[in-house]
């Protein structure tokens, strides 16, 4: 029930239907910090205007799974994360675009409407098991490609960063 209700929550923030006052203050993150995200929000937990999230607390967010195939794995692959909506919304950010960015510095920009409407995830799981850094992790966006022919087109396939570790919001 209480994650129904923190996904609801998530929804109406990120509609815009719930004033930002509904939002949280960001914790400090307590282990390492795996993603930063700057530009447009207005929820951050660092002093020049960033959030800086550990696995933990994007572990705490609705939790979000599905089952698909990729072109960069063998056969049916399990994913756990939590949907970038769902981000966005704890964040109280409303970006037209995401410019996501890579360890590995591949980076690409696209439209926050991409992820949002078909579901993609900030994946930190795969199979059950930690996306291994040397692997495409430690956090992987990742799309249900399976559910609709659309995603497995380049577009999408482009925004698959793995290695993700920076999100600019536009």
């Amino acid at each position: 029930m209480a994650l129904r209700a923190a996904a609801t929550l998530a929804f109406l923030m990120f509609a815009g239907l719930v004033p930002a006052a509904a939002v949280e203050p960001l914790p400090a993150p307590t282990g390492p910090v795996i993603l930063v995200l700057d530009g447009k929000l207005d929820t951050h937990n660092t002093s020049d205007g960033k959030a800086a999230f550990d696995l933990a607390m994007l572990q705490a967010l609705p939790k979000t799974s599905f089952a698909t195939t990729t072109i960069w794995t063998d056969g049916m692959q399990s994913f756990e994360g939590v949907k970038i909506a769902d981000l966005l919304a704890r964040l109280d950010a409303k970006p037209a675009e995401i410019n996501a960015l890579a360890s590995n510095d591949y980076e690409i920009r696209f439209p926050t409407g991409d992820a949002v409407a078909h579901g993609a995830i900030i994946a930190y799981a795969q199979n059950g098991a930690a996306i291994p850094r040397n692997d495409k992790g430690p956090l992987w966006i990742v799309y249900p490609y399976d559910q609709e022919a659309e995603l497995s087109n380049e577009r999408f396939l482009s925004q698959s960063v793995w290695s993700l570790d920076h999100m600019t919001l536009y």
